[in-house]
């Protein structure tokens, strides 16, 4: 194993800041704008996929999960291919471990808060599915398998509850356990590493932002109100 030293941690700041850029991209109003239409102007004004599906359909939301799922998932995958084989300076903590979802922590933030379009973006369920997507596999190659089983699941909660932002906020809270309880078992022995709380805290702050930009949908679920995610078509 090579060693990341205390003095290389500034490729961290640049990738925060690249990996920001990355996520102001947003699919929704390109594909949207395809369609000569602003996808900020139908429904709930969010450009996201959830209000593509209920504005424009199934397919273009389909369309939008992939390429924002993708916008997430790379940074993390570029991340585990630099830092695969580091570990941090006095400790056995893998950096690839941490910087996975460090790159990925900034694109989601590019997304909710673009500088692009005045720091009002999407939701970041599909940028955050693409961040565990990606990161999960690099475990182990057959994870994918229970990624791609998650997925199902939130899908077939969506397609009969029709909640689309509960499903997709379950379905991201259930995969950061996941990753968490990977994670306790590898560093079992070293739980208070400051490399080890960090990686926790950026799975915490993923689930935060996440909560937190659909803390509107919450409200209105809870007062009965939510906008409906209808896959299937109704008679």
């Amino acid at each position: 194993m090579k060693i990341l030293e205390i003095n290389d941690l500034w490729y961290f700041a640049v990738a925060a800041v690249v990996c920001y850029f990355i996520g102001c991209f947003n699919f929704a109003v390109l594909i949207a704008h395809f369609k000569k239409k602003n996808i900020r102007e139908m429904g709930s004004g969010n450009p996201g996929t959830m209000n593509m599906t209920r504005s424009l359909g199934f397919k273009f939301g389909l369309i939008n999960f992939f390429c924002d799922a993708l916008k997430g998932g790379l940074p993390v995958l570029a991340a585990y291919l630099l830092f695969k084989n580091y570990v941090f300076e006095g400790t056995e903590y893998s950096v690839a471990d941490f910087a996975r979802y460090f790159f990925g922590l900034f694109v989601i933030i590019g997304h909710i808060f673009p500088v692009t379009m005045a720091f009002k973006g999407g939701k970041g369920i599909a940028s955050t599915m693409g961040v565990f997507i990606f990161a999960l596999p690099c475990e182990s190659w057959w994870y994918i398998f229970i990624v791609v089983a998650f997925l199902v699941c939130i899908l077939l909660y969506i397609v009969l509850t029709e909640w689309g932002s509960m499903g997709s906020l379950i379905g991201v809270t259930l995969l950061s356990v996941f990753q968490a309880v990977l994670f306790v078992d590898r560093y079992a022995a070293d739980m208070f590493n400051l490399w080890s709380i960090l990686t926790f805290s950026l799975l915490l702050l993923i689930n935060l932002l996440t909560w937190t930009a659909h803390r509107k949908n919450i409200f209105r679920l809870l007062a009965g109100e939510e906008h409906r995610t209808a896959v299937r078509k109704r008679k």
